[in-house]
């Protein structure tokens, strides 16, 4: 049980991370009259990208920190923040499940580090389930109000998919370490 969750922990650890750095968070939508097909505008917490013909990627960081959105600022931070807390509890799932499989040495040390990945894994799942939730729901309402124009629109990039996956995996391993201290 505890080997399975740390391939949960550390197989979303990595998706966590992959979800923070890509660019397709949001990913530009053809509806209505938009003909403009040969270009793919990709948004991210760091980057936005053109894509033309699926050929040539042009890619550029945002300028300014200070001219970001208040969202994408705390998103930012938010991911940063569960990227670190996946770190940390893998980490301590690793010691814990050593300690553990060493015999009755140290039970008391590796219970308290299976409890401290498990709540670490629960708080890093958390934290990725905010912004990734809140950007496929602003994704959402903006594609289905009329009031934004068709070029505009956006819908749900690859990036949102693999932090739902890594958000899931994050908190099927803390429940698993948090339940393997209950026992």
């Amino acid at each position: 049980l505890q080997i399975t969750g740390l391939i949960f922990g550390g197989v979303g650890m990595v998706g966590t991370l992959a979800a923070t750095a890509m660019p397709q968070w949001r990913v530009s939508a053809y509806v209505d009259g938009n003909i403009v097909v040969f270009e793919t505008i990709w948004e991210g917490l760091w980057m936005d990208c053109v894509s033309q013909l699926g050929i040539r990627l042009q890619c550029k960081f945002y300028d300014s920190l200070l001219a970001l959105p208040p969202p994408l600022e705390a998103f930012r931070a938010l991911m940063c923040g569960a990227v670190g807390l996946a770190v940390l509890a893998f980490l301590a799932a690793i010691a814990g499940v050593k300690y553990t499989q060493r015999g009755k040495e140290g039970p008391r040390a590796a219970s308290i580090l299976l409890l401290a990945a498990g709540v670490a894994f629960l708080l890093a799942g958390g934290l990725v389930l905010i912004p990734v939730s809140w950007t496929g729901g602003a994704v959402v309402r903006d594609f289905y109000d009329p009031a934004v124009p068709a070029p505009l629109k956006r819908e749900l990039g690859a990036a949102l998919y693999v932090g739902w996956a890594s958000a899931a995996l994050l908190l099927a391993a803390g429940a698993v370490y948090c339940h393997c201290w209950c026992r």
